[in-house]
């Protein structure tokens, strides 16, 4: 509860953030937390259904757009936010909470990373240099996460257009694949597809507030979504990254992944691996490059190759199986 003698003008003070795109030196000043410590009015809680993997860690999720602004969502893959909106993404371990990130888009041409480090008395945290901050928790025996730098938030935010993941139609439909690989549930007040529709919050609304990936069954709905999250954010249409396209935000992105993915050789190989080793070999797991690259333990060699360091080994038999399907229930549009 707000106290009573707190005023607009005082709140708006208390989680003001500074002038020009300097993020505040601590999280309790971002404008996530209202002064009695609750999140504060007017930041929306949101889960993706396909969840990126981050090593196992609990996530919390928050964004905030100004008042009386609304996304621009004429293009439903490449949805515009308006000067101000922020984003916040927590991350916890072992029940305590470990680092907040926040995205915040400060001008018409700027979007500001900041990561904060949360206290040992989990009082508030502080923000992190522009290096990041190694070994920040112990995540398994000898296995410490790293809060990231710039340098590594540019990486997965800025291919090809800076911006946030996760935050989109398809991420956010009313349709939630319920195999999806680490999902969370919904709880309510999260918002949705038809929550931004209905408070105005994106416009124009949707024709269709329920977008699915088009998949012949529900292991392939789930193993698409899985590549679509932790894949295609880096290969898709329009990235430098050149030759396979996983990038599901689209109808089309069927067909995409089939002509580039399935049954391509590809043009980087892993040591051992033969020439023309295909990115996906449909009926044979051991033969896809897709799969090693997710296997490996190499920082030169994995996928996806930052953000995490442990090998998820739910994906690895859910495209195992996937793959050894033969056909992959790809179903183009």
């Amino acid at each position: 509860m707000v106290p009573p003698w707190m005023t607009l003008a005082v709140l708006a003070a208390l989680v003001r953030i500074p002038a020009g795109d300097a993020a505040p030196q601590r999280l309790s000043r971002t404008g996530l937390y209202g002064p009695a410590g609750g999140i504060a009015p007017g930041v929306l809680a949101y889960a993706p259904q396909y969840p990126l993997w981050s090593d196992g860690a609990a996530k919390a999720r928050w964004v905030l757009l100004p008042r009386g602004a609304a996304i621009d969502g004429t293009d439903p893959g490449a949805w515009v936010f308006p000067v101000g909106t922020r984003f916040w993404k927590e991350f916890s371990f072992g029940g305590r909470k470990v680092e907040t990130r926040m995205l915040w888009r400060s001008s018409a041409t700027t979007w500001t990373y900041a990561a904060y480090a949360w206290r040992d008395d989990q009082s508030d945290a502080d923000l992190v240099g522009p290096q990041g901050l190694p070994r920040a928790a112990e995540i398994a025996p000898g296995v410490y996460h790293t809060i990231p730098g710039h340098a590594d938030c540019r990486a997965c935010h800025e291919n090809p257009a800076p911006g946030p993941l996760g935050f989109d139609a398809l991420q956010l439909s009313v349709d939630r694949d319920s195999g999806a690989l680490h999902g969370e549930p919904l709880r309510p007040g999260q918002a949705t597809l038809a929550t931004l529709a209905d408070r105005g919050l994106l416009r124009p609304a949707p024709p269709d507030l329920a977008p699915r990936i088009q998949a012949a069954d529900p292991r392939a709905r789930a193993a698409l979504g899985y590549l679509h999250v932790n894949c295609g954010s880096c290969h898709r249409e329009g990235n430098p990254i050149p030759h396979v396209d996983l990038d599901f935000r689209y109808r089309e992105g069927g067909s995409r992944a089939l002509s580039t993915a399935l049954g391509r050789p590809t043009h980087s190989q892993l040591p051992g691996r033969r020439a023309g080793t295909l990115a996906i070999a449909p009926g044979s797991p051991e033969e896809s490059l897709l799969l090693a690259r997710m296997r490996s333990h190499s920082p030169l060699q994995r996928m996806p190759p930052t953000g995490t360091v442990l090998v998820d080994q739910e994906a690895v038999g859910l495209l195992t199986a996937w793959i050894a399907q033969g056909g992959c229930g790809m179903v183009p549009p």
